[in-house]
């Protein structure tokens, strides 16, 4: 292994587990803290998947020491800790401590921060993180429902995080290419600086950023931040790049769609479903909550709808039906009861014959994926930048395509099945 990533959450690792894949590195993907059985040898880059996003800081932080530990005990050379493309994190964390201990951890020095992923339409300008056209704090998630983001200066959110100093590395300098951004982090470094925020508005950046980090022992940011290190690799001598794959092997059986993400590009996903006549059932968390709806009721709808197509199972509501449910149920046990009920709702599918899975939401993915007892994912190809199919190692013969829930086109849930063969 020469590439050891910490990913906050399961989306997110798939994300990047796509990106090193399709840059020629052998990936794979684990679910939680690696351990001393688990085979990671054979490979280029290990991304660990955890569900430390918006858990307690001090259970984020430990558990991301612990995969730091193994990672690095298998003989990671650089470690690159992964969080999503809009920074998602409350003044109490978790980015910010994680990022500490990781760094102190690996030794110290400066590490870059740049969650950018400009296919997505996620940029950084002088230390403002943008979502399309729009400063985040204008955007969408400002809204989130579990992590609001009510200031777009990456600088100043990082800062409330951590007691380290957190500074930037411009535009213009960026702009210079790879030797200019690593000046500019060494002379931050020398002034104090342990976390730089650097700015990207293309690919072409964040590559030119990656190869200025070869020599950092710390990486953090979005999955494009890995748009440089495979080639460091291989200019070093210590990699071989192959080929990404372009079509997945699907097994028999049955197809889901199961969004629990409310984010406003699920939304939008689940309506083109709709419109194009998948079936679909609606998950209303007051409902559940009353005990009238269960995934008991869910699985038996599922099973009797046409075999021949996909079926839709959601709980994707707007901002205003989110806030008036957690004021009723609080925020946390809102969410935590639709994940439970949809996570043992695919648990019942798989044993009801649906094979092909298509999860929306990182929280319901992790929760899914809990359910099925995966472990471990191979990765496959690219449906959406961001998103692939991929296929479970040692719980059974499934493909799941577990997405973010900011991600992938309005067509997604309809076009996914096309990159399955």
């Amino acid at each position: 292994m020469l590439l050891g990533c910490i990913a906050d959450d399961l989306t997110g690792a798939t994300d990047l587990a796509l990106m090193l894949t399709r840059s020629g590195m052998r990936t794979m993907q684990v679910m939680g803290v690696p351990g001393p059985g688990t085979g990671l040898d054979d490979v280029d880059a290990v991304v660990v998947a955890l569900k430390s996003r918006t858990n307690p800081a001090a259970e984020a932080v430990a558990w991301s020491l612990a995969s730091a530990d193994a990672l690095l005990a298998r003989g990671a050379r650089q470690l690159l800790f992964k969080y999503c493309s809009t920074f998602d994190s409350t003044d109490a964390g978790n980015i910010g401590p994680v990022a500490e201990a990781l760094l102190e951890r690996t030794g110290g020095g400066i590490a870059l921060v740049c969650p950018a992923f400009p296919a997505n339409r996620r940029t950084v300008y002088c230390g403002n993180l943008f979502v399309g056209d729009v400063p985040l704090a204008e955007s969408p998630m400002k809204d989130h429902p579990l992590t609001p983001m009510r200031d777009s200066s990456l600088v100043r959110v990082l800062q409330r995080q951590t007691p380290m100093k957190v500074g930037l590395v411009p535009h213009p300098i960026v702009e210079r290419g790879p030797a200019a951004i690593a000046e500019a982090l060494r002379a931050a470094g020398k002034a104090g600086v342990r976390f730089a925020v650097v700015d990207a508005i293309v690919d072409r950046h964040l590559v030119d950023m990656g190869t200025a980090a070869a020599e950092h022992r710390l990486i953090t940011g979005g999955s494009g931040i890995a748009m440089g290190l495979p080639a460091n690799l291989v200019r070093q001598g210590l990699m071989r790049q192959v080929e990404p794959p372009t079509t997945l092997k699907a097994p028999p059986g049955r197809r889901v769609i199961i969004a629990g993400s409310c984010s406003e590009a699920t939304r939008g996903q689940v309506k083109a479903a709709i419109a194009a006549g998948i079936p679909a059932f609606p998950v209303d968390p007051m409902d559940v909550h009353r005990g009238a709806v269960g995934h008991s009721d869910i699985v038996r709808w599922a099973v009797h709808q046409p075999a021949g197509g996909p079926v839709l199972v959601y709980s994707s509501a707007a901002p205003e039906t989110v806030a008036r449910v957690q004021a009723d149920l609080g925020r946390e046990a809102a969410g935590a009861l639709v994940e439970r009920e949809l996570a043992n709702a695919a648990k019942a599918l798989v044993a009801s014959g649906f094979t092909q899975i298509i999860v929306a939401g990182g929280e319901t993915s992790g929760a899914v994926v809990g359910a099925l007892g995966v472990g471990a994912i191979e990765i496959g190809p690219e449906i959406d930048p961001g998103v692939p199919w991929t296929r479970s190692t040692g719980a059974g013969e499934l493909v799941l395509a577990l997405k973010s829930g900011n991600f992938g086109a309005p067509d997604f849930f309809l076009k996914a099945w096309s990159r399955l063969s």
